[in-house]
C-alpha cells in the first residue's frame, strides 16, 4: 500500500496463513497500521505489552480482545473502537475464521 494515497480495502489476500500487519505511516510519535485477521488470535500464553497507547478500530468483521489484569473482554464489531493504554497486557481471543476482520491501529509513542 502507498500511505500517501491508496484504498484501505484494496489488495486483501483471500488466504492468510498468518495475520497481515502493514505499516501505512510511521512518524515521530505515531504509527498507523492496517491489520487483517481471518480466524487469527494471539498465540496461547502470549500477551501484547506495548510502550505506547494503541487505538484500534474495527472497520470490518468482529474480534474479542482480552485484558490480562482484570480479565475484561471487549467484543468489537464493525465501527467499534478501543483505546488500549500503554503497558496494558492484552491479547486477541477470537476473530471469525470465515471473514476478514480489518483493523485500523494507531500506535502513539
Amino acid at each position: 500500500m502507498n500511505p500517501a494515497n491508496d484504498n484501505f480495502f484494496k489488495n486483501i489476500p483471500d488466504q492468510l496463513p498468518e495475520e497481515l500487519i502493514e505499516c501505512l505511516l510511521n512518524r515521530d510519535n505515531v504509527r498507523i497500521e492496517r491489520i487483517i485477521s481471518k480466524g487469527h488470535i494471539t498465540p496461547s500464553g502470549q500477551w501484547y505489552d506495548q510502550d505506547g497507547d494503541e487505538w484500534v478500530m474495527l472497520l470490518q468483521g468482529e474480534a474479542v480482545v482480552l485484558y490480562e489484569k482484570d480479565q475484561q473482554t471487549f467484543h468489537l464489531m464493525s465501527g467499534d473502537y478501543l483505546l488500549i493504554p500503554a503497558h496494558t497486557r492484552h491479547r486477541v481471543e477470537w476473530t471469525p475464521p470465515d471473514i476478514h476482520t480489518i483493523w485500523l491501529a494507531v500506535h502513539l509513542h
